[in-house]
């Protein structure tokens, strides 16, 4: 891990850099965009550059694996690291790819930072960088390597057409699509999600993640949510039909349903239900005998996609509860389900592993919740839609 040398530089350093890492993010993303142009057409998404998110989401992570390392220098954060990993074995990004970052990134840290950055400073936190950068590349290996012997292409695209598409609501849609080449479909845990690529009018070729969304013979299901300004959920909602075809890489994401006869909670907010009724389908499909509570806020009963699948699914289960909540119900609804999601009001059974998505002042208030319920936060898992920046 770190050395101890390195260690009381980064100890000494971390408030100086990490107050100064807002400034620095954006710098070195301008950098290697000027740089390498077809990075930002091609891979990273334009849309969290442009609202700032990636820029958050990176400066976050950086920030915290320093402090890992200075609070616990035994341990490696690997949740944290298989998050990120999984993310870019997704989108395609490889090991080449941490040298440029590293350029821009260190020339952007001694722009903003100076002569502050004196030879020794700069030794600790190229440290701190190739720590991060190699365990990434190590665990993103080992899921190329998990991908193949799973039988999947050995390219990370692979064209499916659309065999089927769902209006669940107004703004939301779900895709069936099976391998153009007529070849199996990859193996994929609920809870799990495929990117997407698409060729926008500009010839730029960008890729979004997208939840899946359940089971289907034979073929993949996502589901998309058309998001105000966004340019890849519009292109797929107006231009993805039947017959269409749409790249995608294999099934990846850190959370999912893991096995066990234990409780399980599943809490969502708005389109963040997308994994969790991946998971409810799954057991489903499987006649689990689990405990299952399901936990679910939305606007009103129009925007709530999946509402008749809760419903169907819960039914199908031996042991299983739902719960919804909704801010501004249309027609009677009960009180104590309006408003936000309140845990308070939910028996949150003893032993429970709880599954959470949605945005993140949902995440934040429902884990603190759980976490007043007695569920321990090493049996908390979330998924996030976006840049994590939970960290940030």
């Amino acid at each position: 891990m770190l050395s101890a040398k390195s260690a009381e530089v980064i100890e000494a350093t971390l408030p100086v850099v990490g107050g100064a890492i807002g400034d620095i993010t954006p710098l070195f993303y301008d950098r290697l965009f000027a740089a390498h142009p077809e990075l930002l057409r091609d891979l990273f998404n334009r849309g969290n550059q442009a609202n700032g998110t990636q820029r958050q989401a990176l400066a976050g992570s950086i920030a915290a694996f320093a402090g890992a390392l200075i609070a616990h220098p035994d341990q490696r954060p690997d949740a944290m690291l298989a998050r990120i990993a999984h993310k870019h074995v997704s989108v395609g990004i490889d090991s080449s790819q941490y040298r440029i970052v590293h350029e821009h990134l260190f020339a952007a840290i001694v722009d903003v930072l100076g002569e502050a950055v004196t030879p020794e400073v700069a030794a600790a936190w190229d440290e701190v960088y190739w720590l991060m950068a190699n365990a990434l590349v190590a665990v993103e290996d080992r899921l190329r390597a998990e991908v193949a012997a799973g039988g999947d292409q050995a390219d990370l695209w692979r064209p499916y057409t659309v065999v089927a598409r769902y209006q669940e609501t107004d703004t939301v849609t779900t895709f069936l699509v099976r391998p153009a080449d007529g070849g199996p479909v990859p193996a994929a845990r609920p809870g799990q999600y495929v990117s997407v690529r698409t060729e926008l009018p500009d010839g730029a070729r960008q890729i979004r993640q997208y939840s899946l969304s359940g089971t289907a013979d034979g073929a993949l299901r996502f589901t998309v949510k058309r998001e105000p300004g966004g340019e890849v959920s519009a292109h797929l909602h107006d231009h993805l039909h039947t017959g269409g075809l749409v790249h995608l890489a294999p099934p990846l994401g850190d959370i999912a349903l893991a096995g066990g006869d234990g409780p399980v909670l599943l809490a969502s907010a708005g389109i963040g239900n997308t994994p969790m009724t991946a998971m409810l389908d799954h057991l489903a499909a499987t006649g689990s005998p689990r405990q299952v509570v399901s936990v679910h806020g939305d606007r009103d009963q129009l925007t709530h996609a999946f509402r008749a699948d809760l419903a169907q699914l819960t039914a199908k289960l031996p042991n299983a509860t739902a719960h919804v909540f909704y801010e501004r119900p249309l027609g009677d609804w009960p009180a104590e389900r309006t408003g936000l999601v309140d845990l308070s009001t939910v028996d949150v059974p003893a032993g429970t592993t709880a599954y959470l998505c949605g945005p993140l002042p949902f995440l934040r208030a429902v884990r603190e919740q759980l976490l007043t319920a007695g569920v321990p936060a090493a049996d908390i898992h979330y998924e996030v839609f976006g840049p994590d920046l939970w960290l940030a």
